[in-house]
């Protein structure tokens, strides 16, 4: 069992690494009070398309990757209390 928990382990910290660098990669993703004021469009292509972009791209591989580092963090838990 240790094992499977030390490679459990090396997986997570590698997870922790690329999340980090995907993170720091994402840009800001609101416009804030200044684009309700001047009024923003979301209704033009870019915005329709957004989840085809690179950056559409980086943030469904962020979320996806949180995911897995959560039920990770639940598993490696479980492993060291049993």
């Amino acid at each position: 069992m240790e094992i499977v928990t030390n490679i459990l382990i090396g997986i997570y910290l590698l997870i922790c690494l690329v999340l980090i660098v995907l993170i720091l990669k994402q840009g800001k993703d609101d416009s804030g009070a200044s684009g309700t004021i001047v009024g923003g469009s979301s209704n033009n292509f870019y915005e329709k398309n957004k989840g085809r972009t690179k950056e559409g791209r980086i943030k469904r591989a962020t979320i996806g990757l949180m995911m897995v580092y959560f039920i990770l963090t639940i598993v490696i838990g479980i492993l060291y209390i049993a």
